[in-house]
């Protein structure tokens, strides 16, 4: 019986720490503007567990530094979508995506062509 309860013990101790607390994840975000940026990494930032979250408008990459004990790539590309910007695994609902700024409407082309010489 000991030796059940301290395997069971062992087993739960390293399930508990295989999750990283500074876990690193890049993700591909849709946007086209500086307001994209501030508007994708809010909703990153207002996810519990996210540490860090830098969107570079030029690449669409988004490096993120979150506690996995706390929260998943899932959960944070939910926040993301409802923010109104697809990423790579989910669209934003076209709710979520009329609700952004006239000038971050980055699945029209013309939006997508005035910003490129920023």
């Amino acid at each position: 019986m000991k030796g059940t309860i301290l395997v069971l013990t062992i087993l739960f101790s390293t399930m508990a720490f295989a999750q990283n607390k500074n876990a690193k994840a890049s993700l591909e975000v849709d946007g086209v503007c500086m307001m994209c940026k501030d508007r994708i990494e809010k909703a990153c930032v207002k996810t519990k567990g996210v540490k860090s979250a830098i969107w570079n408008v030029k690449t669409h990459e988004l490096k993120l530094i979150f506690d996995e004990r706390k929260t998943s790539i899932d959960s944070i590309q939910k926040n993301v979508a409802a923010a109104g910007h697809d990423t790579k695994n989910l669209k934003a609902t076209d709710k979520a995506y009329n609700s952004i700024h006239a000038c971050c409407l980055y699945r029209d082309e013309k939006v997508k062509d005035d910003h490129k010489n920023e």
